[in-house]
């Protein structure tokens, strides 16, 4: 991994799968578990080969799963390495050029051949804010260096996270707070209606959203104020919308989180008898 030893790459393909052919089958195996669609590899080393392939985005994702593995996490980030080799040391250093270099850059590959060019998949991670960066096709080293490095600055410099999950529940607390005679239910036992959120929002990751946005963010919510008894759970009320200079950043569906039951006569009736003294006090 440090310096693209490729003979390397196939004795340890043929040692964990028995031949070249067969362990690309577990990669091409591996790359759909991971819904890699549009990626295909023919062997270990990704030397140029008609049906091996990959795209920018899916080699991102790749990546983002093999750091997971902290074996992995340790190799991509170590800048040197001795082995011993027949009792001699052989020093072995990391081809990332940027491994050292730029303030967090913790890993992950270069990579080079005639059709590919210059090639390199960077993970750099600043404060809380942790990216993948994918270069393909730089026509020289330098070149390569230059555009992960500018795109690596762009992203920190433009972008920082916004969680969304917490920004939404307590606009949806608060809202509920400022109108508590908000909903009227015709025919209802009660007009009292909480709210509950589209369940996407559990899931919902803490993303990275441009600072300008964020700056000017804004949140709108729309619901139907006037219902019709019976309201059951899950009955769609309305949505809100997390924007921000016109750019759509978050939105969700709102649902009621209460049952509420038509009045029948025994309730009509029950309201009447306890609104009836009030009514003689006012009007005797």
């Amino acid at each position: 991994m440090l310096c693209s030893g490729n003979d390397a790459a196939v004795c340890l393909a043929e040692s964990v799968a028995g031949s070249v052919a067969e362990f690309s089958n577990l990669m091409n195996k591996k790359a759909q578990e991971l819904g890699l669609l549009n990626s295909h590899f023919e062997s270990p080393h990704g030397l140029d080969s008609d049906g091996h392939f990959t795209t920018a985005y899916e080699l991102s994702l790749l990546t983002d799963y093999a750091l997971r593995n902290s074996t992995f996490l340790n190799i991509v980030g170590t800048k040197n390495y001795t082995v011993t080799i027949n009792g001699y040391p052989k020093n072995l250093s990391n081809t990332n050029e940027l491994l050292g270099n730029l303030n967090g850059v913790y890993g992950v590959k270069t990579g080079f051949t005639n059709g590919a060019n210059r090639c390199l998949v960077t993970s750099c991670k600043r404060g809380d804010m942790d990216i993948i960066c994918v270069v393909l096709g730089a026509d020289t080293k330098n070149f390569r260096t230059k555009d992960s490095i500018k795109l690596i600055e762009y992203v920190f410099n433009t972008y920082e996270y916004f969680n969304v999950k917490e920004h939404v529940t307590n606009y949806i607390n608060t809202w509920q707070n400022n109108n508590p005679d908000y909903f009227f239910v015709e025919k209802g036992v009660s007009n009292k209606i909480s709210l509950k959120i589209d369940s996407s929002l559990e899931n919902c990751p803490i993303i990275p959203v441009k600072k300008e946005l964020i700056s000017n963010l804004e949140t709108s919510i729309s619901i139907n104020s006037y219902l019709k008894a019976p309201v059951i759970p899950d009955t769609t009320l309305g949505n809100l919308v997390v924007y921000s200079n016109g750019t759509t950043i978050a939105e969700f569906n709102l649902y009621s989180d209460t049952n509420i039951e038509k009045n029948g006569i025994s309730n009509y009736l029950l309201n009447f008898f306890r609104s009836y003294p009030k009514y003689l006090e006012e009007n005797l």
